[in-house]
C-alpha cells in the first residue's frame, strides 16, 4: 500500500516538511529555556548561606598558669608512744585509733601495786638513812666541841667527820632510790606526748611488755601533708609559700601551701618531693569521712602566677580526627578551616598557642557545623548571649 504522502503533490509534502522544522525548533527553544533556569536555580542556591553563625576576634586575658603533680597524702610526723616500765601488766587501755587526744592524757594504765611497795620501801630506806644522819651529825658536833681540849685524839675526831659525810650521803641515796620508784610509779600511766589523733594501736589489757615496747602510735596535732612528685626540670618553678589544690582519691578538694622543696633528687627516678601542708585531720572538707587520710593517693596542682595569652571560646575549637580547628571567616563571608593547637582553659574560654593570627574573626557560634569554604551570614551576638545559630531556611545544614 502506498504511503499517502507519496501520492500527495509537492506542495503538500513541503506544507507537512515546514510543520515538522517548525515543531521541532520551538521544542528545542523550551528546552534551552528550561535548561538555563534550572542553572540559574543551582547557582543561586549554591551561593545561600549554609549557616548564620556569631563571629568575634580573639581576647587577651591573663590566664592563671598550673603545674600538675601526683602523690601521696602522709602524716607530718608520727610519734610512737611506749611503755617505759618493765615487767608490769596493763590493766586499761582507755584510747582506740581515730582518738583525737591530747597533751598528757592518760592512753593506757599498767597495774601500779607492785611500784607501790617498792616506792613504800624506798621511803622508809629515806627515815632510816636521815635518822643515822642525825646521829652522826651529833657525833660530829660533840667531837668538834671536845677537840680544844684534848679529850679526842685527831684520828677519833676524823672518824666522826666521816662518819657525818657518809650518813648524809647515805640520805642522798636512798632520795634518789625513792625518786626512781617514784617515776616507775609515774609511769604505769601511759600519757600522750602531744596533741594530735591514734593512728595506730597494739596496747592490749592483760599484756605484760617491757620496757620500750610500741604501744600506740600518734599523728602529731593531727597534720597532714602531700608529698608531691615534682621533675627535676620543673622544681624550680615551686618555691615556699605557692598555692596548691589538691585532689584526693575520693574527689574532696583541699587547699595548701608549700612547706619545704626536698634538698635532694631520686636519682633513679629524677623526682623530687615537694611538701604541702594540708587542712588538719577533723577541720573542714579534711574532717569528711574519707575526704583525705594518710596513704592516700592524690592529685594536685600549684599555681604559678598568670602570663598573658590570646583566648577564644571553648565552642568555637572543633576537634576532628584528634587535631583542633577553628573557622576563620573571610572578607567574602566564607569560612577557611584553621588548624590549631590548644592551651589552658579558664572558665569557658580556651588557650589558643598557634595557628591563628590575633586580628583575625572566627565563627564562635555554629563552628561544629561548618566546612572549608562553606558560605555564612555572620551576625553580632549581645555580650554573654548563649543563643545557639540555626541553619538557614533555605538550605540544610551540611554535616
Amino acid at each position: 500500500m502506498n504511503h499517502p504522502l507519496s501520492s500527495s503533490s509537492p506542495a503538500t509534502r513541503r506544507t507537512v516538511v515546514s510543520a515538522v522544522v517548525v515543531t521541532l525548533a520551538a521544542a528545542g527553544v523550551l528546552l534551552f529555556a528550561l535548561g538555563s533556569r534550572a542553572a540559574d536555580e543551582k547557582s543561586t542556591a549554591a551561593a545561600r548561606p549554609v549557616l548564620t553563625v556569631t563571629a568575634a576576634t580573639p581576647q587577651q586575658l591573663q590566664l592563671a598558669q598550673r603545674l600538675s603533680a601526683n602523690g601521696s597524702i602522709a602524716a607530718w610526723q608520727e610519734a610512737s608512744v611506749g611503755s617505759e616500765a618493765s615487767g608490769l601488766k596493763l590493766t586499761e587501755v582507755r584510747v582506740n585509733v581515730g582518738d583525737r587526744v591530747r597533751r598528757g592524757q592518760v592512753l593506757a594504765v599498767f597495774s601500779p601495786l607492785t611500784v607501790q611497795a617498792e616506792v613504800g620501801q624506798a621511803r622508809a630506806s629515806v627515815m632510816e638513812a636521815e635518822a643515822n644522819a642525825a646521829e652522826a651529825a651529833a657525833n660530829a658536833q660533840r667531837a668538834r666541841a671536845l677537840e680544844p681540849s684534848g679529850a679526842l685524839s685527831a684520828s677519833q675526831i676524823n672518824q666522826y667527820l666521816t662518819a657525818e659525810k657518809t650518813a648524809q650521803a647515805r640520805v642522798e641515796a636512798a632520795k634518789a632510790t625513792l625518786a626512781a620508784q617514784q617515776l616507775r610509779l609515774d609511769y604505769t600511766q601511759v600519757r600522750s606526748p602531744d596533741d594530735g589523733v591514734i593512728s595506730a594501736r597494739s596496747a592490749t589489757v592483760g599484756a605484760v611488755v617491757g620496757a620500750g615496747t610500741e604501744l600506740f602510735r600518734l599523728i602529731r596535732q593531727g597534720r597532714i601533708e602531700w608529698r608531691a612528685e615534682v621533675t627535676s626540670a620543673e622544681l624550680g618553678r615551686i618555691a615556699p609559700g605557692t598555692a596548691a589544690t589538691v585532689t584526693s582519691a575520693g574527689g574532696a578538694q583541699l587547699q595548701g601551701r608549700v612547706r619545704m622543696v626536698a634538698p635532694t633528687v631520686d636519682p633513679q627516678t629524677r623526682l623530687a618531693l615537694v611538701y604541702v601542708d594540708l587542712p588538719p585531720l577533723g577541720t573542714g572538707r579534711a574532717g569528711a569521712p574519707g575526704a583525705a587520710l594518710p596513704g592516700m593517693f592524690a592529685r594536685g596542682e600549684f599555681a604559678l602566677g598568670a602570663t598573658p595569652a590570646m583566648t577564644v571560646p571553648q565552642q568555637a575549637v572543633v576537634v576532628r580526627d584528634g587535631f583542633s580547628y577553628v573557622f576563620r571567616v573571610g572578607d567574602d563571608s566564607r569560612v577557611s578551616q584553621l588548624k590549631v593547637a590548644t592551651g589552658r582553659l579558664e572558665g569557658d574560654r580556651i588557650e589558643i598557642t598557634s595557628g591563628l593570627d590575633a586580628q583575625a574573626r572566627v565563627v564562635t557560634q555554629g563552628a561544629g557545623f561548618l566546612n572549608n569554604g562553606d558560605l555564612v551570614r555572620v551576625t553580632t551576638a549581645p555580650a554573654g548571649s548563649a543563643a545557639t545559630p540555626a541553619p538557614a531556611a533555605s538550605a540544610p545544614a551540611r554535616q
